[in-house]
C-alpha cells in the first residue's frame, strides 16, 4: 500500500497505519483455504470487514460496580451504540481476576470474546507462576483504555500531613498499611514506597479497597496506597488527608494534591490502568478495529468527560503499543515482587 503522506504523520500513527496496512495485505494474499479456523469462524471465509455480525461477550474477571467493570460498561455501551450489536458484559470474578482471564484465554479467537485486563494482570504472571493459561501467549492485547494514579491517603485526623513526614514516622515508629488484598496495586504501590525509602510498614490485606478505606477512616490503620476512585468521595467528603497521588501530573478532581514528584518522590510513578484483551490467534484486522475504535472513542467529548469523572485519565492505546506497555508492565513489577518476596494469597 503506499502512502505519500505518511511522512508527515506523527510517528506513532505512521507506525500503526504501516503495521495494519502489512497485516490487510497478508490476509488478502492468502488462500481460503490456508486461512485459519478463527478467520473462517468470523463468517463468510474470514470476512473480518464484516465484523461484529452477532453479541460480543465482554468478560470482565471483577465484581459489578468495581472500577474495571464501570470502565468496561462505557466502553462496551458506546460501541453498541457505534456498531448496533450488543456487547453483554459478564463478570466472573474470583482467584485475584485470574478465572475469568483463564475463560478468555481458552475461548475461540474469533473476536467475539473480550477480557477487561489491569495492572492486576500484569503483576500475577510473577505472583501465580502456575496457571492454566500464560497471560502472554494466549491472550493478544488489544487497547489500553485509561487509567488513573494511586493516591497516598491518611485520616484526617492523622499527625501525618505530608510525604516526607510519612517517611520520618515510618522510619520511628510501627505504622500500619492497607491495601485491598495481597499482591494487588494498593499493596505493590506500597511495596515500591518501601523499596525507594528504605523503612517497612505492617501491611494489613484486606478482601478489597472499601474495607480497607472504612478502616482507615476509623483510625484502625494509618495509611492507604489507594486506588484513586476508592478513596476520592472520602478526601472531598473530608474524611481522608492526601498526600500524593502517583502520577507526573495533578488530577483534575483533586487539583490542590501535589504529585509525587512535586513533593521529593519521582519514581514512585504507578498508574493502575485498564484495557482489553482478546484470545492468541485472533485475527489482526479484527484486533486492529477494536483498537482503533476504543482509541477514537475514549476521545470523544462525552466519553471522555465521564472518563474523568470515574477519577480515571483517558489513556488510550492500541494493540502493538499496549503489547510493548503491557510488556513492559510485566517486568517492572516482577522486579519488585521478587525483591519484596511479595506471595499471593
Amino acid at each position: 500500500m503506499h502512502c505519500p503522506s505518511i511522512r508527515r504523520m506523527p510517528r506513532h500513527a505512521a507506525a500503526l497505519l504501516i503495521a495494519l496496512s502489512a497485516a490487510v495485505s497478508s490476509l488478502a494474499a492468502a488462500p481460503v483455504a490456508a486461512q485459519s479456523p478463527a478467520a473462517r469462524a468470523n463468517g463468510n471465509g474470514g470476512a473480518e470487514g464484516d465484523y461484529p455480525s452477532k453479541p460480543i461477550r465482554y468478560v470482565v474477571p471483577f465484581a459489578p460496580g468495581g472500577l474495571t467493570d464501570v470502565m468496561a460498561r462505557l466502553v462496551g455501551h458506546q460501541l453498541s451504540e457505534e456498531w448496533k450489536k450488543p456487547i453483554v458484559v459478564d463478570n466472573k470474578p474470583g482467584g485475584n481476576a485470574n478465572i475469568g482471564a483463564d475463560q478468555v484465554a481458552k475461548s475461540a479467537p474469533d473476536g467475539y470474546t473480550w477480557l477487561a485486563v489491569t495492572l492486576t494482570h500484569a503483576s500475577n504472571v510473577t505472583l501465580f507462576p502456575r496457571l492454566p493459561f500464560n497471560m502472554q501467549k494466549d491472550l493478544v492485547p488489544v487497547a489500553r483504555i485509561a487509567s488513573s494514579p494511586m493516591t497516598v491517603v491518611v485520616p484526617a485526623s492523622s499527625s501525618i500531613k505530608s510525604m516526607q513526614e510519612l517517611v520520618e514516622a515510618a522510619r520511628t515508629r510501627k505504622l500500619n498499611a492497607g491495601s485491598s488484598g495481597n499482591g494487588t496495586p494498593p499493596h505493590l504501590t506500597l511495596a515500591l514506597f518501601e523499596s525507594l525509602t528504605r523503612t517497612r510498614l505492617t501491611h494489613v490485606p484486606y478482601k478489597g479497597g472499601a474495607p480497607s478505606m472504612t478502616d482507615l477512616i476509623g483510625g484502625q490503620i494509618d495509611v492507604v496506597f489507594s486506588n484513586f476512585p476508592e478513596s476520592l468521595a472520602h478526601v472531598k467528603g473530608g474524611k481522608l488527608r492526601a498526600l500524593a497521588v502517583t502520577t507526573r501530573e495533578r488530577h483534575p478532581l483533586l487539583p490542590d494534591v501535589p504529585t509525587v514528584a512535586e513533593v521529593g518522590f519521582p519514581e514512585l510513578l504507578v498508574e493502575n490502568w485498564t484495557g482489553v484483551m482478546m484470545p492468541a490467534g485472533t485475527p489482526q484486522p479484527v484486533v486492529d478495529k477494536v483498537g482503533m475504535a476504543v482509541a477514537r472513542l475514549v476521545e470523544m467529548k462525552e466519553p471522555r468527560e465521564r472518563i474523568i469523572a470515574a477519577g480515571f485519565t483517558p489513556a488510550p492505546q492500541p494493540s502493538a503499543m499496549f503489547s510493548n506497555y503491557f510488556r513492559d508492565e510485566v517486568a517492572r513489577w516482577a522486579r519488585l515482587i521478587d525483591e519484596k518476596q511479595i506471595r499471593a494469597e
